[in-house]
């Protein structure tokens, strides 16, 4: 990709008034935990990334940048400035930007050669994996874009993702270029996997200040020939945007299922599982309800209830009873359903991340065990298990068949529960098509022995 910024490029007008914007999904950057903003050049951060760091750092994520280059090659003609001194002054202006955006991030300066990435990525390979902090809870990765026509910038999106894809870390990327050279109607726009972050009226003015922050990339160094601004009014337009925009890679097959897969997997459907029309759920329900060892339960936990068809047969037999849901579409749905019921409550919650709170005497995991890799089921499972009262149930039931998307299979959901030392089964149910098992916190009793009849 050959561009001049110095050339109009297209209006923001342009980009702006475009129907393609109506129906992207928003990007949740909520409960991040560990920001790793890596920039090929001080400001590439500011321009397309300072609302979502500002937003993490608001909520208390931590927010680090690794910044490749220190963009002593901006002005290479410069008759006024030497590479050193750019150097210098555009490290002095990123402080005062990050400053204005996250105050306290550390900056990690790898001191790369700018323009020649492409010969450092050992080095900055390994400068981003420095910043990854061990068990830093939810890690997301926001790199320059890999199609942003800058060789740089693909560079540093090629290594992250490189990186994600190994730790198993989500990644969003942010063009810069793109809006330069691109148009909304490019066969090239990434549109399929582009998010939004919609930003406050308070992020948007202080992505201003810290734009404005890089004088020396808005403004002419001087009035001699070499030394004009890098960054022009019309092409800073595209930044001043309500939104910032970020390409999210889909995560790989063997990854936990993120909220985006199941936001898309649920746009414009009300029932994709077919729960109100196929007697194959209906029959698999009434076995699920059946398999139940007691006819009443004080407090139970319904993780995955999708539209709630299978909550709304769970709540006349408990006190009380928590659904959650990854995705607010579907829970929305359910909420309606379950308007009628009082002491059901309904929740959006990333179960591999968060975990409700209190103790359970009745846990649900239908159909939702294998959207996790190990690693996340296993945590899953150690918590449920920690959750159920003395005399609790575990109910879960799983598709056997292979799903490409999934990372898991059913039959392999139920190893990993069988291996659980802490339960005891006390129903199993096999047929071609799902495993509907039920576990107990030992020592368990039979129905019979409960209810008196041996």
């Amino acid at each position: 990709m050959n561009f001049d910024h110095r050339d109009p490029g297209t209006p923001e007008a342009q980009w702006i008034s475009s129907a393609r914007w109506q129906g992207l999904a928003e990007f949740d950057a909520s409960g991040i935990e560990q920001l790793i903003v890596v920039s090929a050049h001080p400001d590439d951060e500011t321009l397309g990334a300072a609302g979502l760091m500002r937003r993490v750092s608001a909520a208390g994520g931590q927010v680090q940048l690794v910044l490749a280059t220190d963009g002593e090659g901006s002005h290479p003609e410069s008759p006024t400035r030497s590479a050193a001194e750019l150097r210098s002054w555009r490290a002095s202006e990123l402080e005062q930007a990050i400053e204005l955006i996250a105050p306290g991030t550390p900056i990690r300066r790898l001191g790369l050669r700018d323009g020649a990435l492409k010969h450092e990525t050992v080095a900055l390979r390994a400068g981003i994996v420095e910043a990854l902090a061990p068990g830093g809870g939810k890690t997301v990765i926001a790199a320059t874009w890999r199609g942003d026509g800058h060789g740089d910038h693909r560079v540093v999106g090629e290594v992250c993702a490189d990186i994600a894809s190994a730790h198993r870390l989500s990644l969003v990327e942010y063009p810069i270029w793109l809006w330069h050279w691109s148009s909304p109607e490019d066969s090239r726009m990434p549109w399929t996997t582009l998010r939004t972050v919609m930003l406050s009226t308070e992020e948007r003015d202080v992505k201003r200040r810290a734009i404005a922050a890089h004088e020396s990339q808005v403004a002419p160094l001087s009035d001699a020939d070499g030394d004009e601004a890098i960054l022009h009014p019309h092409f800073l337009e595209h930044f001043d945007r309500p939104m910032e925009a970020y390409v999210v890679t889909k995560p790989d097959d063997d990854a936990t299922l993120t909220r985006e897969f199941f936001d898309d997997f649920y746009a414009g459907k009300t029932d994709p599982w077919g729960f109100e029309t196929r007697w194959y759920e209906q029959r698999k329900r009434a076995l699920t309800m059946a398999s139940l060892p007691r006819e009443r339960f004080a407090n139970a936990l319904e993780l995955g209830c999708s539209i709630g068809v299978l909550s709304a047969e769970l709540a006349p037999r408990c006190d009380a009873l928590l659904a959650t849901e990854i995705a607010p579409q579907p829970l929305e749905i359910a909420r309606q359903r379950l308007a009628q019921f009082p002491h059901v409550s309904l929740r959006q919650v990333a179960t591999a991340e968060e975990w409700p709170e209190g103790m359970f005497d009745l846990i649900v995991l239908s159909e939702v065990g294998y959207y996790f890799d190990v690693d996340a089921l296993d945590r899953v499972l150690s918590r449920a298990a920690a959750s159920l009262t003395l005399g609790g149930v575990l109910v879960a039931c799983h598709w056997r068949h292979e799903v490409k998307d999934y990372p898991l299979s059913g039959d392999e959901v139920h190893e990993r529960l069988n291996a659980l030392g802490s339960l005891e089964r006390l129903v199993h149910h096999v047929e071609e098509d799902f495993l509907l098992e039920v576990f107990s916190p030992r020592p368990a009793r039979s129905v019979a022995r409960r209810t008196g009849l041996l």
